[in-house]
């Protein structure tokens, strides 16, 4: 049972990327299980490739295991970042269905079985239509689970009845690893079968995200609801305003490196900031 970050990416005041910040918060990651880079969170659209490069190199340094974010809306693109990521010593990969061209169910497939077959990285897939304005089918994962190089899913479909189909199909493989990608569905997710969560959240609170998961692991349900119901509020937090905003304000609140996100985001609203104040002071 696993609990990654999905890290951020902290900028300075100039909005250049804070190097000293991205190391700062590293260290205070030692509790969770494994490191996302590169992934929505850390706003990976809005870096340059010199700054992917020295934000790869970084989380290198980590012992945890290094997770990183391939996807694009190109298969020939997200091969090159898969490239560019075991040069870089990952050790996974996140692949988010390709977003803006609205693949069918049959373009899922290909652009899945030809990263299966070409990727030097074991990878996870990333489901969230909200986001990508497609959802991988589970007619299509049914077929994709079948390659021994897609080892897992995180799933932030927001749709129980799929989550549900997709954690029985670790009846056929057991070692399909299936994630809870919104914070919120960690618990339920879990008692579903599920096995842990990458988390916006753990940014923030790590120690307090890897109790939850550890508590649903071992089947204390008592501590895992109390847990949660710390984490509720903070979980609503996120919906502000677009991920990563919330959780960026929270960190700088709480003294973490984060900066302001990066044109097109902008800060948090300024009538947000009392009652994330509130959340922050409360868990910390």
């Amino acid at each position: 049972m696993t609990c990654y970050t999905a890290l951020i990416t902290p900028f300075d005041k100039e909005g250049n990327l804070d190097e000293e910040g991205f190391e700062k918060n590293l260290a205070h990651q030692r509790s969770v299980d494994g490191l996302v880079a590169l992934g929505t969170t850390g706003e990976t659209p809005t870096l340059t490739l010199t700054e992917k490069k020295q934000i790869l190199t970084l989380a290198r340094k980590s012992s945890l295991p290094l997770m990183v974010g391939c996807g694009a809306y190109s298969t020939l693109q997200t091969l090159e970042n898969l490239k560019l990521a075991a040069e870089y010593g990952a050790d996974s990969a996140l692949v988010v269905t390709p977003y803006y061209n609205k693949p069918t169910q049959e373009g899922l497939f290909c652009h899945f079985e030809t990263l299966a077959k070409h990727s030097p990285l074991p990878i996870i897939l990333y489901n969230n239509q909200a986001r990508t304005s497609v959802n991988l089918q589970i007619e299509t994962l049914k077929k994709l689970i079948e390659f021994p190089n897609i080892i897992g899913m995180k799933e932030a479909s927001g749709n129980l009845a799929q989550i549900c189909e997709t954690i029985a199909l670790k009846k056929r493989r057991s070692d399909f690893q299936v994630y809870a990608g919104d914070d919120i569905w960690t618990l339920p997710l879990m008692a579903l079968g599920g096995d842990g969560v990458i988390s916006a959240s753990s940014n923030l609170v790590p120690k307090l995200m890897k109790e939850l998961v550890d508590a649903c692991k071992s089947g204390n349900n008592s501590l895992a609801q109390q847990i949660n119901n710390r984490l509720i509020p903070l979980y609503a937090s996120t919906s502000f305003e677009s991920n990563p905003i919330p959780i960026k304000a929270a960190m700088e609140l709480a003294g973490f490196p984060a900066g302001e996100p990066r044109l097109p985001l902008t800060p948090l609203h300024p009538s947000y900031l009392p009652p994330l104040k509130a959340i922050v002071e409360d868990l910390l």
